[in-house]
């Protein structure tokens, strides 16, 4: 590799990382834009537009917004794809290299393979409500993957030290669940909500006002387990808890205001990005309550030990 790509990728392998967060996130966002736009079959084939051709064309039964809308949407995906690989490249030239960092970086890169997969299967299924569910589940996740990425550079790579107590680690990994029963519980909302993505998408046939009403039940939780938490943090990451609380109660006004207002398209779509923001934020909470040393600095404490044990030999 030529030697200015190399200091390239490492100089803005940081940059990378950050715009890989909010690329991961925001091609949910988008995704909701062609939900809500009725436009999720406006290329009704996959991988191209319409049959015969990978752009869309004049189609007497498509609309030219609705193709543009999915199109645009599909070549996010690629631009996300290029995104992850720039910090594939970045992590695999880096020396010494950081096998952490590395498979991290793949996570994201593979991933975007796998969501073009499950982007495919959706619109060849016509819309099927629950493969929809599943992209953006997977949004999530790589969104959640993509801030551990990011906290990684600026690690090091021995093993996690938690900076808090055994029970605030436990009521993290329990809220970490909670908040994909959430996410979850969201989709099925969409699912049998009013925007199908196309008239003719399959739904969910289960009563709205119930599926919100769990939705909202599961947002109680998460708060008062975000207030428990609180107490558990003591002094330990302060600023992304505030943070973290903020965000949720956002969310959660929105959610309200949405709902009563009968899911205007544009409030979907606010929701949506609200979502991304809630994972990103209790990621980096996550992030914040741990610590990993850098191996020189496990190494230069271990030979200091040795040498303090040497000495009163």
């Amino acid at each position: 590799m030529p030697a200015w790509l190399t200091a390239f990728l490492l100089k803005f392998q940081r940059a990378f990382a950050i715009a890989v967060v909010a690329a991961q996130a925001g091609i949910a966002v988008t995704g909701s834009v062609v939900r809500v736009t009725g436009s999720g079959l406006g290329c009704p084939t996959w991988p191209e537009c319409v049959s015969g051709s990978l752009v869309p064309v004049a189609h007497p039964e498509i609309g030219p917004l609705h193709q543009w809308v999915e199109f645009g949407n599909r070549t996010l995906t690629g631009v996300v794809g290029i995104i992850a690989g720039l910090c594939l490249l970045a992590a695999w030239v880096d020396r010494p290299r950081r096998p952490r960092v590395v498979k991290l970086a793949l996570v994201q890169f593979g991933g975007v393979v796998v969501q073009a997969g499950i982007g495919g299967i959706t619109v060849l299924t016509g819309l099927l409500w629950w493969t929809v569910g599943i992209h953006l589940m997977v949004s999530m996740g790589l969104t959640w993957a993509a801030v551990v990425l990011l906290a990684a550079l600026r690690e090091g790579d021995g093993p996690a030290v938690p900076l808090v107590s055994a029970n605030a680690q436990r009521l993290q990994v329990v809220q970490a669940g909670v908040l994909g029963l959430l996410v979850l519980a969201g989709t099925f909302v969409t699912a049998a909500g009013p925007h199908a993505g196309d008239a003719s998408a399959p739904r969910l046939d289960l009563p709205v006002p119930t599926l919100a009403q769990v939705h909202a039940d599961l947002l109680f939780l998460f708060l008062g387990m975000l207030v428990g938490l609180g107490f558990l943090l003591g002094r330990h990451a302060r600023r992304p808890y505030a943070v973290l609380v903020a965000t949720v109660l956002a969310q959660g006004v929105i959610g309200m205001v949405q709902y009563w207002t009968g899911v205007p398209e544009v409030l979907v779509s606010v929701h949506v990005l609200g979502a991304g923001a809630v994972v990103i934020a209790t990621a980096h909470l996550w992030t914040a309550t741990r610590v990993r040393a850098h191996l020189d600095e496990v190494g230069l404490r271990s030979q200091t030990a040795g040498s303090s044990v040497a000495s009163h030999a």
